[in-house]
C-alpha cells in the first residue's frame, strides 16, 4: 500500500491542529513539524508535488490573546485565527526553509470551492505554485467565514482541494492509527480496518463523535472527506501523526486506513465533465480543429468559427463540427463574450484582443472530453463532410 503515497505525483497531506500545537501550553511542537518537514523533502526529491492543508491558526492564537478559559465565540475564533495564521504561516516556512522549498501561504472559504470563478481561481494559483516549485500552504479562511458558510474543521477542506487539484493521494494525519471496527479507546476488542473499498452504512456507523481538545474534526469528517476524495478518484489514507516522520513511516509501512477509488483522478474528472455538467454553450469548430481534437490536441482559438449560448469561465460547453455533430464536451478557458472576440484567431493575438493575456487554449485538453472527434475527423479525410 505504500506505493500510492510514494507513487503519486500530487501528495495532499492534512494537518491537525492536537498535532501541530500542544494542548498543556499552546506552543507550537516545533521539533515534531521539523520532521514533518524532512518528510515533505524526501516527497519533493522523488519528484512529487506536495500541498499541506494546515489547522493550528486559532489554537495557536487564541493562547496570546488570553482566550484559553473558555470556548470560544466565533468573533473569538476569527480574533485568535487572525493573531495565530501570522505565526503558522512563519512556522512552515522557517521548517521548510531548512530543505530549500518556498512556501506560499493560501486561505480558502467554503463560498470558494463552491463559487465557480473563485474555485477556478484558487486552482490556478495552486497549480502555478505547484509548477514553480513552491509548496502551498491551505487553511480556512476564519478571519472571514461565518458560522453558517465555514467548513468547521479541515478534513473537509482538504478534499475539497485534492478534488479541485486532481491530486493522487490524500494523507489525513490523525492522533489515531486509522479507522477501527469500534472506538479502541473503549473496546479493547476494536480492530484496524486496513482497506475501505466501499463507503457503506456500516463504514460510517463506526465513525465516533470528536475527543476533546483543540480540533474540530473527527472520525465522521474524515469518512465526509474521504467520501468527497475518492469520487475524485484520490486515494486517502488515515493515519497515525503523532509519532516523527509520519509520512516516512506511512512510505515504508503503508499503514493506516486506506479508502480506495474505483478510478484514477483524470477519468474521475472526465466524467464529472461528460457527464454531469450541463452545457451552456457551443463552439463550433473547422476541419483542421475536427483533426486536431481526434489527435489529442487542445482546442485553439483559431480553429472555432461560431460561438453560441451564454457561459462564463470554466462554464461546460458542447464543441460541433461544421455538420453540427457533437465531438466532445469541455470547460471553456473564456466567458461567451471573450470567446467571440477571439475566434478565428491566433492565441498570440488573444492579449491584444482582450487587454488581458489568458490561457492559449480556448479548452484545454485536460478539460476536454471526446465524443465522436475521430469519427468525424475520419470523415473528414476521406471528404464525406466538412465546410
Amino acid at each position: 500500500m505504500s506505493d500510492r503515497l510514494t507513487g503519486a505525483k500530487r501528495l495532499v497531506v492534512k494537518i491537525g491542529s492536537s498535532l501541530l500545537v500542544d494542548e498543556s501550553t499552546g506552543q507550537l511542537r516545533r521539533e515534531w513539524l521539523e520532521a514533518l518537514a524532512g518528510d515533505i523533502a524526501a516527497a519533493r526529491g522523488r519528484g512529487q508535488e506536495v500541498v499541506l492543508v494546515s489547522s493550528g491558526s486559532i489554537a495557536l492564537g487564541r493562547r496570546h490573546l488570553g482566550l484559553n478559559r473558555h470556548a470560544l465565540r466565533l468573533e473569538e475564533k476569527q480574533a485568535a485565527a487572525a493573531t495565530g495564521q501570522i505565526r503558522l504561516a512563519h512556522a512552515y516556512q522557517e521548517a521548510l526553509a531548512r530543505h530549500d522549498a518556498t512556501v506560499a501561504q493560501i486561505l480558502l472559504t467554503l463560498a470558494d470551492t463552491e463559487q465557480r470563478r473563485h474555485y477556478l481561481n484558487a486552482r490556478s494559483t495552486i497549480n502555478t505554485l505547484l509548477k514553480l516549485g513552491a509548496v502551498p500552504v491551505i487553511n480556512e479562511n476564519d478571519t472571514v467565514a461565518t458560522e453558517e458558510i465555514r467548513f468547521g474543521d479541515n478534513d473537509r477542506l482538504a478534499a475539497r482541494v485534492a478534488q479541485m487539484i486532481s491530486a493522487d493521494c490524500l494523507v489525513m494525519l490523525s492522533d489515531v492509527d486509522g479507522l477501527f471496527t469500534a472506538d479502541p479507546m473503549t473496546d479493547p476488542n476494536a480492530t484496524l480496518i486496513a482497506e475501505v473499498d466501499d463507503l457503506t452504512p456500516e463504514i460510517e456507523a463506526m465513525a465516533g463523535s470528536s475527543r476533546p481538545g483543540f480540533g474540530t474534526g473527527g472520525m465522521a469528517t474524515k469518512l465526509a472527506a474521504a467520501r468527497i476524495a475518492v469520487a475524485a478518484g484520490c486515494h486517502m489514507v488515515i493515519a497515525q501523526g503523532r509519532i516523527m516522520h509520519p509520512l516516512g513511516e506511512i512510505a515504508t509501512t503503508g499503514g493506516g486506513t486506506w479508502f480506495v477509488p474505483h478510478a484514477n483522478p483524470q477519468a474521475a474528472r472526465k466524467q464529472w465533465i461528460g457527464g454531469t455538467l450541463r452545457p451552456a454553450g457551443r463552439l463550433t469548430v473547422d476541419d483542421g480543429a475536427v483533426r486536431a481534437l481526434a489527435g489529442g490536441k487542445s482546442l485553439l482559438p483559431a480553429g472555432v468559427v461560431a460561438v453560441a449560448g451564454r457561459f462564463q469561465r470554466g462554464d461546460a460547453v458542447l464543441v460541433v463540427d461544421q455538420a453540427g455533430r457533437e465531438l466532445a464536451r469541455g470547460l471553456c478557458a473564456y466567458s461567451d463574450e471573450d470567446a467571440n472576440r477571439i475566434v478565428g484567431q491566433k492565441s498570440s493575438n488573444i492579449e491584444a484582443l482582450l487587454g488581458y493575456r489568458g490561457r492559449d487554449e480556448m479548452i484545454h485538453r485536460d478539460d476536454l472530453v471526446l465524443i465522436d472527434a475521430a469519427d468525424a475527423a475520419r470523415a473528414v479525410e476521406d471528404g464525406t463532410q466538412g465546410g
